[in-house]
């Protein structure tokens, strides 16, 4: 049976690379509760339906990053996690930066997304929250004890999209900054072979 602890770690990557991450909080304005759950239910159903279709592991990680790019506010995420060092990058730099990430994601998390077949993501309740909408919902693996994870929604980037997500209060965003920083560090902050790096990681 696989490691507890590597199974919600994964979950946790997993659903936030496809749900969609933005960096900072702001207002919603003609996001409703309806429709933040709405999101939610429509994103879980789609990565169970890849979980279950039978597809190659490389034509499985295709459609993960497909519906990341559809659920997430990309380059918003991707400016989070390289942090302070986003500011100054050129815009060229943060181009290729977020192409990288968005595939490095989706192969790191989307490689173990076949341990989840068989489970399911159940939406229980919704909040209204300062930056959107906070939508509580529990998972269930087989073979494991049901654990909670919190998505959060807002319309900051003009569209509903997903901008963290939590798991038994593990932060995921703040996890792929630490991360992410921890590897330009290695490189001594250049971002150009972060990038380069990256786009062969996962």
């Amino acid at each position: 049976m696989p490691n507890k602890h590597l199974i919600r770690r994964s979950f946790l990557g997993s659903a936030v690379a496809f749900a969609g991450l933005a960096a900072l909080p702001m207002p919603a304005f003609a996001l409703t509760e309806a429709g933040a759950k709405k999101l939610v239910d429509q994103l879980v159903g789609e990565i169970n339906a890849v979980i279950a279709s039978g597809k190659s592991e490389s034509a499985m990680l295709r459609s993960f990053e497909q519906l990341f790019v559809r659920y997430a506010d990309v380059p918003i995420m991707a400016r989070y996690a390289l942090g302070n060092d986003a500011r100054s990058a050129s815009k060229a730099q943060l181009n290729a930066f977020t192409k990288a990430f968005q595939g490095y994601i989706s192969r790191k998390y989307g490689k173990r997304f076949r341990e989840f077949i068989g489970g399911s993501v159940e939406v229980t309740s919704t909040r209204k929250i300062k930056s959107g909408y906070e939508i509580r919902s529990i998972a269930k693996l087989r073979g494991e004890a049901p654990f909670e994870v919190t998505f959060l929604v807002s319309d900051k980037s003009g569209r509903e999209k997903f901008f963290n997500m939590f798991i038994e209060g593990v932060n995921l965003l703040l996890t792929e900054r630490t991360e992410i920083g921890a590897m330009l560090d290695k490189r001594k902050g250049n971002i150009d072979q972060l990038t380069a790096d990256l786009s062969r990681l996962g």
